[in-house]
């Protein structure tokens, strides 16, 4: 039995981040996701999926166990806009309204365009950092927040009935970036960043806590960030999909 038509649905999840600030892929501190999507089959196999999905993701150096990172005293937060275009392989035959063909594992592979905006907290107040060159970056020379990556996971489909669908689904993203944090190499000079961008600028850059010299960690060129590792996010989310079936004529001979 084949199948071909569209399906439209949403759903609700769970957002992660792991990057330089959770190296340790810690997943107590999830963030809300919330996203729209089309489907459409070729057949009990083959799927191809349009996506729109916003994420919460953060991170804190004060909830590491890692003692470099509780010195260094680094945070972020971003609100994540994703669009993805991916292909889906269904495991078994999946045909919407089959009484034996309800349900299957899928994995997913495809493509994404997000944008992004890390904030950084001080002294209880947010500040967008991509602007403010935390790593020595000169103006003109910021990060971009509009990034593209690769998407790729798995999940479950089962059929609630001929028109309605649940599927849960784990999505991850390689990035092309190791900025979504914020950090990524070594620290510049801070008091060229604090002459060329400011105050806040230096202070979130080295926001470190003092050895008992009163020492902090920010001497240039010293190490912020892991580049060698880009940053990945993570949707894992429960979704609702409404099929429209399209019947075949029969041919005519």
């Amino acid at each position: 039995m084949a199948q071909r038509g569209w399906e439209i649905g949403g759903g609700a999840g769970v957002s992660y981040y792991f990057g330089d600030l959770n190296t340790r892929f810690n997943l107590s501190k999830p963030g809300l996701s919330i996203g729209a999507a089309a489907r459409y089959n070729f057949n009990s196999r083959i799927c191809l999926k349009f996506a729109a999905t916003y994420g919460q993701v953060s991170a804190d150096d004060a909830n590491s166990a890692n003692v470099f990172e509780k010195r260094r005293n680094l945070n972020f937060k971003s609100n994540i806009w994703d669009g993805t275009a991916q292909c889906e392989f269904n495991f078994l035959p999946y045909v919407h309204g089959s009484k034996d063909n309800f349900f299957t594992p899928y994995m997913l592979a495809g493509f994404s365009v997000y944008r992004f905006n890390p904030k950084g907290k001080l002294n209880g107040t947010w500040y967008e950092l991509a602007s403010l060159g935390t790593e020595g970056q000169f103006r003109g020379e910021e990060y971009y927040t509009t990034q593209a990556g690769l998407a790729y996971g798995g999940g479950f489909k089962i059929d609630l009935n001929a028109d309605w669908s649940l599927n849960l689904e784990f999505s991850a993203r390689r990035l092309f970036t190791d900025y979504l944090d914020d950090v990524s190499t070594v620290y510049p000079n801070i008091r060229d960043l604090e002459r060329s961008k400011g105050t806040i600028a230096a202070q979130l850059s080295d926001p470190s806590i003092p050895d008992a010299d009163g020492n902090k960690l920010g001497i240039e060129g010293k190490q912020r960030g892991n580049s060698n590792t880009k940053d990945t996010y993570v949707f894992v989310g429960v979704s609702l999909m409404y099929y429209f079936s399209t019947l075949d004529c029969p041919k005519w001979k």
